[in-house]
């Protein structure tokens, strides 16, 4: 069996002697010549200063983590600021106590406009070519068969979805997609830096200071909401529109839909809309086998909703 241990500087630069100065090496002239490192290093350089350990055809890899338990931008998240959410300002802070909020989404409503879309790229600043929430058409032909379509952000009506003949169909509906909101995140667990995590109030977040943009998360999320920004580098996600939360406002897309088919409030207030719907009608969850228990409800889906 082979053994090799691998351990990079985790030093400013240079051939990693003990006797480096600020000013240059004191070894320079026997270790073969360094030089200084950059005044600033990326996050992605924790990916350099990794420390790997091979035993035959296994290896593991050990990052450093950034020491401390909260970085500013995860305190900022429990103080009230807006931390992780791209392009959006510090709103007034939710009093901390005890909230969990939770979204709805009535299939039996939406009716693809595209509208949600819309509102949530503008809200957020996601990049082209990548989208925090999307919308899908499902229809249950009468042999069977199903066949799922993606809505475009300008909406199903006008679109080149091709047509269907009523008469095959035996239902049909719009599915929103976006971040369910773990209670048991597979994408908080993998991360190996922390920068994923949750907020006071149960939403799933990313410290973009931690992220190294690894993708971990990315392929640990069973829903396929994450993805990693081209323009940052970092874990991307919708957010449930935080920003706005710790505004007391609804979520871009809840406000922007015509027909209420997003619905957003608190899960701990019985008085509030979500909760007086989800107690009076029949509500389900994706792939509730997994057992990550998503604060997302949806409304009339079958299980080819995925």
């Amino acid at each position: 069996m082979s053994f090799e241990l691998n351990i990079l500087n985790n030093g400013a630069g240079g051939c990693g002697s003990h006797n480096s100065t600020s000013s240059g090496c004191e070894n320079h002239g026997t270790c073969g010549g360094c030089h200084e490192a950059p005044p600033e290093r990326s996050r992605r350089d924790f990916l350099r200063r990794a420390t790997t350990l091979a035993f035959g055809s296994f290896s593991l890899t050990l990052l450093p983590v950034p020491s401390g338990g909260t970085t500013p931008q995860q305190a900022s998240a429990v103080a009230g600021g807006a931390a992780t959410v791209s392009g959006a300002a510090a709103g007034a802070a939710v009093p901390e106590q005890d909230v969990l909020f939770g979204f709805l989404v009535d299939t039996e409503k939406c009716v693809g406009t595209g509208k949600c879309l819309t509102a949530c790229r503008v809200e957020n600043d996601v990049p082209e070519g990548y989208a925090r929430t999307w919308v899908e058409r499902f229809v249950h032909f009468k042999d069977g068969r199903v066949q799922v379509d993606l809505v475009p952000e300008t909406g199903y009506a006008g679109s080149d979805i091709p047509a269907i003949d009523p008469d095959l169909v035996e239902r049909a509906y719009f599915a929103p997609k976006l971040c369910n909101q773990c209670e048991d995140a597979p994408c908080n667990q993998v991360c190996p830096v922390h920068a994923a995590f949750t907020s006071p109030e149960g939403i799933e977040l990313v410290d973009p200071d931690r992220c190294i943009g690894c993708a971990y998360c990315v392929q640990a999320c069973p829903y396929g909401v994450r993805f990693i920004n081209p323009d940052t580098g970092n874990a991307d996600k919708c957010t449930w529109c935080y920003h706005r939360i710790k505004r007391d406002e609804q979520p871009a897309c809840v406000e922007a839909c015509p027909v209420g088919a997003r619905v957003f409030g608190r899960l701990d207030d019985p008085e509030s809309e979500i909760s007086k719907r989800i107690k009076a009608i029949p509500t389900s969850v994706l792939k509730e086998h997994l057992g990550t228990h998503p604060k997302l409800r949806y409304v009339g889906i079958s299980g080819e909703v995925i």
